[in-house]
């Protein structure tokens, strides 16, 4: 039912995932970042709590494959998850249960993982890590570029209606939390969203550090 992207990037820091599923507001489920630690999908007939825990596991100092090991072992219904971790050197790590839903896939690369159920095909997270691997820019654009790669490859199964993009960068609330709930081209409006939101990110970081260094960019009451 999902295909997902979480990374790092190297030179900020930052971490981030990109989700997409037929399931109504999967990334209010599924998507789980925390600044200076790590980023962790929890999918597939999903248990949102073992996004956090694995990020606990991952606070505390343990690698990727450690704190997804710490997580998953002797968990009750553990072959129907499908998780997947990045850490703060770029480690990663992917559980598949048995069973997991359909064509399932996953794929590792330089500071990315991505997996994903119910699928076209089983090649499609390699696709999206390979437009991970070669976008430019700033994290949530090559996670962008990176779900719409799975879309062009053949996405799920069947129409997919929500996605998000999440981005931690170092401070205690998400920099990018962009998200869309349910729509027939769910992944073509999170682009259209983001495509508005990246020229303003900045300021809203501005408005709660120091409001008199930020700009209102027009918007009505400068929320």
């Amino acid at each position: 039912m999902t295909f997902s992207i979480v990374a790092r990037c190297a030179a900020t820091g930052q971490f981030g995932m990109a989700i997409s599923s037929s399931s109504p507001a999967v990334a209010a489920r599924c998507a789980h970042v925390r600044a200076g630690v790590g980023a962790v999908a929890s999918q597939n007939i999903t248990d949102p709590i073992l996004g956090p825990l694995i990020l606990d596991q991952l606070e505390q100092g343990l690698g990727a494959a450690h704190a997804l090991a710490a997580v998953v072992g002797g968990r009750a219904h553990i072959d129907y998850r499908q998780l997947l971790v990045v850490d703060r050197t770029g480690e990663t790590a992917i559980h598949s249960g048995d069973q997991v839903l359909g064509i399932w896939g996953e794929a590792s690369g330089q500071d990315c993982a991505a997996g994903g159920n119910l699928l076209a095909e089983s090649g499609i997270p390699r696709a999206m890590v390979t437009a991970f691997e070669t976008a430019s820019g700033h994290l949530a654009e090559r996670l962008m570029q990176a779900l719409e790669s799975g879309l062009r490859a053949g996405g799920e199964a069947g129409p997919v209606h929500s996605a998000g993009l999440k981005v931690a960068d170092r401070l205690s609330w998400p920099l990018v939390d962009l998200r869309i709930d349910w729509a027939d081209d769910p992944i073509a409006m999170l682009r259209a969203a983001w495509d508005v939101y990246a020229p303003q990110m900045q300021a809203y970081v501005q408005r709660a550090e120091n409001p008199s260094l930020a700009p209102s960019y027009g918007v009505p009451g400068n929320e």
